[in-house]
């Protein structure tokens, strides 16, 4: 009991003792943070695959002049032809980049250098906002893709190439759930930060 106690009214060891409850909790959330960091990792690196394979070629009848019959022009959709979707694409694959090698040095560290997990977790809300703002701009190129713009006369192409946003528009729900493993972990760390003080 003397040991235990270095107070003499025993606050010391309450202390220590609380201090090693939040430790021994935020060592049960490693496991969360591991399973959501994987979770992050693999939904970026699926979004990068699905909208790094989106492409679809049509057969589009345009008409020149109305006496003539329409002529028949092979139109392709792909992802680079949009600057909104190719950034979308390159935000995933930082994402994905950072997620395995994040992954890697969270095993490696085991919670020994505090500096690190605090970089990590720094950059682990770089993430959220990059991925949001990917998710942002492919899904507003999306929404005018669907729809159109009838003030700046920019007709709907998702009518002729529906395949291709159907997988672009899945693309972008898979890297939504990307971002939110992300905001998960960004959560999880604040959540231990608080408890600890």
């Amino acid at each position: 009991m003397k040991g235990e106690y270095k107070g003499t009214d025993g606050i010391d060891g309450i202390e220590s003792k609380g201090r090693e409850l939040v430790e021994a909790k935020s060592a049960s959330l490693g496991v969360g943070g591991f399973i959501f960091r994987l979770l992050g990792f693999t939904f970026s690196l699926v979004a990068c695959i699905v909208i790094g394979l989106d492409k679809q070629t049509k057969t589009v009848p345009i008409k020149l002049i109305d006496s003539l019959p329409p002529l028949n022009v092979p139109v392709t959709a792909k992802w680079n032809y949009m600057s909104a979707v190719l950034y979308f694409l390159v935000t995933n694959a930082v994402a994905c980049t950072y997620a395995a090698l994040s992954l890697l040095l969270a095993l490696v560290n085991r919670g020994k250098c505090k500096r690190l997990g605090t970089l990590i977790n720094v950059l682990d809300a770089f993430m959220v906002a990059l991925l949001f703002s990917g998710n942002g701009a492919a899904a507003a190129v999306g929404v005018i893709g669907y729809q159109g713009n009838s003030h700046v006369k920019w007709k709907k192409v998702c009518n002729v190439f529906e395949k291709f946003c159907d997988q672009m528009a899945a693309s972008i729900v898979v890297s939504l759930v990307a971002s939110l493993a992300f905001l998960i972990l960004v959560l999880v760390h604040a959540i231990g930060i608080h408890r600890r003080t």
